[in-house]
């Protein structure tokens, strides 16, 4: 008798800074119980709002690196001075039971997931409406201009590598986006490419 057990899926979402990477992957993880957020380790310090384990897994340059010789992370990159990178062995178990796992992570990282588990990663790419706009976010952040302009100039690189993600979806309204992000993620968990198929 043969019967089918669906996969989960490895959803990644990009985005430059400002673009509602963050806030989208919060509410989709809220709205689907079966989508679990990637708590991603990070060299870099903790923000004040920041709690370990829950935001970021802080660990020393050390402890990463010796990770890395592991070759323990199913991907890693480094951002503005920092490593990030995300465990193997927190993802394949959660999508062999069947859950999606989300990665809030940037194109480097999505390059090296889709490179390991091609059948697996549905990649996302979130646009801003423009780039004035994005601009415009960012500085309602009330950061300082230097980190505004670095922002910027790494936000535009990111933008360039959007047509390498399966989707790409301009966020001009969040909660149209969000719409959209859902009913793609419904779509792709039928293909038959992501069924799993046992023998009993």
């Amino acid at each position: 008798m043969l019967t089918k057990k669906k996969k989960g899926l490895i959803i990644v979402l990009s985005s430059p800074s400002g673009a509602g990477k963050t806030t989208l992957a919060k509410k989709l993880v809220s709205a689907h119980s079966n989508t679990k957020l990637s708590v991603s380790l990070t060299t870099r310090s903790p923000r004040n709002t920041e709690v370990d384990q829950i935001d970021y897994q802080f660990v020393n340059l050390n402890s990463f690196k010796k990770k890395i010789k592991k070759k323990l992370f199913l991907e890693y990159a480094k951002v503005f001075d920092n490593y990030y990178g995300t465990l193997k062995t927190q993802v394949l178990k959660k999508i062999k039971n069947g859950q999606n796992v989300l990665l809030d992570i940037d194109w480097q990282g999505a390059r090296q997931v889709k490179k390991l588990m091609p059948h697996d990663v549905l990649s996302i790419f979130i646009l801003p409406p423009s780039i004035k706009e994005l601009e415009n976010r960012l500085k309602k952040r009330k950061h300082e201009s230097n980190f505004v302009k670095k922002r910027m100039s790494k936000a535009k690189q990111e933008i360039m590598h959007w047509n390498e993600y399966d989707y790409a979806i301009v966020n001009d309204d969040l909660n149209k986006c969000l719409i959209k992000i859902k009913q793609i993620i419904n779509l792709e968990k039928y293909k038959s490419i992501r069924q799993l198929i046992k023998k009993f």
